[in-house]
């Protein structure tokens, strides 16, 4: 079997069985590349309409290129897009110059948290992947979390030979991860091989592009002239340079991502 083919089917089969065990479901979309992609798969694995609402956790910075391709894709995709920003931390000031750990923990963690219990989602389809960075190593595809939605990355239920543990608690809040064990090479191989409409910041101008996209202040381009996905592809085969490279807060502290995380960041 083709690689990608296989790496589809096995999406698709999470997709799936997540849908039949689980009740309350929504789908994060951060408007990457990789949640892109888990939102095409989400269109194949359930016949071109997404059965569960679509979350966007809005910080007030993101790129207004972004925000013009969320509601255009949205639109086109006829999804039911759920889009919630913490307004009280916004309202006080929150902004990156309050420290890095500080403001992600409230605008995106809170942020998603606020969203999850109001309206009441028991699990969450998130596009990380494994090779990403390091706290992503550490995730199952089904990861459970406490009523807080804090991850005890130390304790982790097995998962061998593709079986999946999908029996939790009444008080478990889940997190799906369809694309764990993608690369990212594979994501814009399979980006190129179905046509998938990325984000334009993705692509080369003036000698720079995005290779992972944030918050204005806290996200920088690469030197880069790719400016095709055939041409990312061919780059992405030879570069030394690490994906996050352009995320100021994978920077700013040691094991800071991993703290995020355990909090319930994404």
């Amino acid at each position: 079997m083709d690689p990608l083919d296989a790496l589809e089917n096995e999406s698709i089969y999470i997709f799936r069985e997540a849908h039949r065990k689980f009740k309350d479901l929504a789908m994060l979309w951060s408007i990457g590349k990789d949640s892109t992609t888990l939102l095409w798969l989400a269109r194949k694995a359930f016949f071109g309409k997404v059965p569960f609402p679509l979350v966007h956790i809005d910080t007030g910075f993101k790129h207004p290129v972004m925000i013009e391709y969320r509601d255009r894709m949205a639109k086109e995709w006829a999804v039911d897009l759920v889009v919630s920003r913490n307004e009280e931390a916004l309202c006080q000031g929150m902004e990156p110059g309050k420290g890095r750990f500080v403001c992600c923990n409230a605008l995106k963690t809170q942020g998603l948290q606020q969203v999850l219990d109001r309206h009441g989602f028991k699990g969450v389809f998130l596009g990380i992947r494994r090779d990403e960075e390091g706290s992503r190593a550490k995730e199952r595809i089904f990861s459970p979390r406490d009523k807080n939605f804090e991850w005890n990355y130390k304790d982790q239920p097995p998962e061998l030979w593709d079986q999946f543990n999908t029996s939790f608690g009444p008080d478990t809040h889940v997190r799906i991860h369809p694309l764990l064990s993608w690369t990212e090479l594979d994501i814009w191989e399979y980006i190129r091989r179905e046509e998938i409409p990325v984000c334009p910041l993705y692509l080369s101008r003036d000698g720079k592009r995005f290779r992972s996209l944030g918050c204005v202040p806290c996200n920088f381009p690469i030197a880069s002239g790719a400016s095709t996905v055939n041409e990312i592809i061919e780059e992405l085969k030879v570069t030394k340079t690490p994906e996050r490279a352009g995320r100021a807060q994978d920077h700013e502290a040691a094991y800071m991502m991993q703290k995020l995380r355990s909090l319930g960041y994404m």
